[in-house]
């Protein structure tokens, strides 16, 4: 991934946001199939805001100090 330029980087983590969004939006499907259009939005805007397990971002641990080429 060295070989890769920052605008590549930014492309390849927005597409897995995107793709992680769409699992919640299944997910969220799958397990409440009662849902409208609406409340599914809001049940996945709801996940983007408050997201369990992650309060306090994407990971718990420690920062990381690599050189992320900023």
């Amino acid at each position: 991934m060295a070989a890769t330029t920052p605008q590549e980087r930014l492309r390849i983590a927005l597409e897995l946001a995107e793709t992680g969004e769409q699992m919640v939006r299944q997910r969220l499907r799958r397990e409440q199939p009662h849902l409208s259009e609406d409340e599914l939005e809001k049940a996945v805007v709801t996940w983007r805001l408050h997201r369990p397990r992650a309060p306090h971002g994407d990971h718990p641990g420690p920062r990381s100090n690599r050189d992320l080429g900023r």
